[in-house]
């Protein structure tokens, strides 16, 4: 049955220089008469002896050239001064000019909706929705575990040097990333990795261990070869520390750290203690580091990280109900990842048809969460160039309008992944009325099957994630870890295809705002941006140079492939395989 009533559940998560000093006035002299008077002025000083100028003259020049010194830098400050107040007041006058956006896609619908039902085009067939395939090349298996290769000059033992403990922090996709970071280090450092824990977040509040939502005897067996973990550090260790690992000092690495850092400065601590305690640990490790460490990345995030038995048997049902009411498509269906919680929308300083009592609403929210952050800002500014920069997050009416215009019909049926939404019955009503068969995991599950999940957000995101990641189409609608893994593992599972809409919001907002666009003109620009979603769909970056917006996490192939070799020679299987 769709949706037709407010969403409960938490979400989860928010010069100028001076002039030359050293070049003083010289005293006052004849006026000037001739072009000659430079050459007359060098004779006179040859000439005159020093003893012919009275003394006070000497002083007095002395005091003359020190004044103006004085006067110039006064002057200097004084100038700096009003430049600068006047360029503020420029800006000021300024921000009207600069081109700005506001929220009138409520109003276009408005316009286009009799357009939108009188529609007898032929709908999207979402089994032909991805037109471009990507010709794969024939997988080699992954390596045998072998001796450690050696990263520098730095000598690593060829046994364990010690126990690595790291503390994730964040939502469910950074605590993921820790994790396979934290394998990744571990295999720089030779050192046996303790189950990783998880800090609790005062924006998450979710207490949840490694164990409730990962399964960690299978985290251990598939790592068995290439790392060493274990659940908890050995009696004779911890009792060192009065059996609590917060007493274990804490090692600050810095962000972003290649593998390089970590041998020279960890590697001396692992040896001399025989046990290193990072955090906090997210992103802590450079994305390029050799082959033979992005490999083990590949292997956790692929292969050890299956969620837990809980999360796993429900998340199983709701792929099974979504595929049972998407018969009027082949069992196929689309997800999408609505980024529209209260704290996204105060947080990024956009404003939408909400008017004074939005506006107050959220200013109210912005002072109790981040108590007083954006109060010098020029909010009602700052929200025209967010929006017209494709920074806000888009409502669910913008995302039906995207979606009907790309030519998914009412058939289609949508799961919706998200937080407990801003008014979600307000504005989830223009997307049910455009797509009825809206659904969600609170939705699709009975109460009694989410009971165990309430108040857990790392859990309900791992609902959501399984079940977007065996939709046939996929559409995100703001940046996040969340798209951003799921994306990659979408592109590992579907021969290198993430099958996701990736909208350009700066063109969408430009359209959302037209007033005087036609429901045509709308749909060919929407079906431009489907395949230009096609083609970057199974893109991979030429410069494999990897940073933040290139990841392994995003982009794993194609170091990643070896792992969907079916013969692989460490026996490593899917954790998860899409439906046939």
């Amino acid at each position: 049955m769709a949706i037709n009533t407010l969403m409960k559940n938490k979400p989860y998560n928010v010069v100028s220089s001076e002039g030359d000093g050293n070049s003083p006035s010289s005293p006052p002299s004849p006026r000037r008469q001739t072009s000659g008077f430079s050459q007359c002025r060098r004779r006179l000083r040859s000439k005159v002896p020093l003893q012919y100028f009275p003394k006070y003259s000497l002083a007095a020049g002395i005091f003359f050239r020190r004044n103006i010194q004085y006067l110039l830098l006064l002057f200097f400050l004084y100038f700096s001064g009003l430049m600068m107040c006047v360029g503020r007041f420029s800006n000021f006058l300024l921000h009207s000019r600069e081109p700005i956006a506001i929220y009138k896609s409520h109003l276009l619908l408005e316009k286009f909706w009799h357009d939108i039902e009188t529609d007898n085009s032929t709908a999207l067939e979402l089994s032909s929705v991805w037109q471009l395939k990507r010709r794969m090349k024939v997988h080699k298996p992954c390596p045998v575990p072998t001796a450690r290769r050696h990263l520098s000059s730095v000598e690593v033992s060829s046994g364990p040097t010690g126990y690595l403990i790291v503390e994730a922090n964040g939502g469910l996709n950074q605590q993921r990333s820790a994790i396979c970071n934290a394998v990744a280090v571990a295999g720089i450092l030779n050192a046996v990795l303790v189950i990783p824990s998880f800090d609790y977040n005062s924006v998450w509040k979710d207490p949840s261990e490694f164990r409730d939502i990962y399964d960690e005897d299978h985290f251990i067996a598939t790592l068995e070869g290439y790392v060493k973990v274990v659940k908890e550090l050995p009696n004779e260790l911890i009792s060192r520390y009065d059996h609590n690992i917060t007493n274990i000092p804490q090692l600050r690495v810095e962000a972003w750290a290649p593998a390089k850092h970590y041998l020279g400065k960890v590697y001396p601590v692992l040896q001399e203690q025989g046990v290193v305690r990072i955090a906090p640990f997210a992103n802590r490790l450079a994305m390029d580091v050799p082959s033979h460490i992005q490999l083990l990345r590949c292997i956790t995030n692929y292969r050890a990280l299956r969620f837990s038995s809980p999360i796993s048997t429900l998340a199983q049902k709701l792929q099974n109900r979504m595929i049972e009411r998407s018969s009027m498509t082949g069992g196929k269906y689309v997800s999408v990842h609505l980024r529209f919680e209260e704290d996204m929308v105060a947080f990024s300083c956009c404003l939408y048809d909400g008017g004074d009592a939005e506006k107050f609403e959220m200013d109210s929210f912005r002072e109790k969460g981040w108590k007083g952050k954006f109060k010098k800002k020029d909010l009602d500014f700052v929200a025209g160039r967010n929006r017209i920069d494709g920074k806000c997050p888009l409502t669910p009416l913008e995302v039906g309008m995207m979606l009907r215009g790309m030519g998914f019909d009412n058939n289609t049926s949508i799961y919706l992944a998200s937080g407990k939404l801003y008014k979600a019955e307000q504005n989830l009503a223009p997307l049910l009325k455009m797509f009825p068969l809206l659904y969600t995991k609170e939705s699709l599950a009975t109460s009694d099957e989410l009971a165990p999940f309430q108040g857990y957000s790392s859990r309900l995101a791992a609902l959501d994630y399984t079940v977007c990641l065996f939709s046939e189409v996929f559409v995100t609608t703001q940046g996040g870890n969340f798209p951003h893994f799921l994306m990659g593992h979408r592109r590992f599972l579907y021969n290198g295809h993430a099958k996701t809409i990736k909208p350009d919001k700066r063109m969408l907002v430009s359209l959302l705002e037209n007033m005087t666009i036609s429901w045509k003109d709308f749909k060919d620009d929407m079906d431009a941006m489907l395949l230009e979603s096609d083609r970057k769909g199974m893109m991979i970056p030429r410069v494999r140079k990897f940073n933040r917006k290139n990841s392994i996490y995003t982009f794993p192939l194609p170091e990643c492939d070896c792992l969907q070799s079916h013969d692989s020679s460490h026996g490593l299987n899917h954790t998860l395989e899409p439906p046939r």
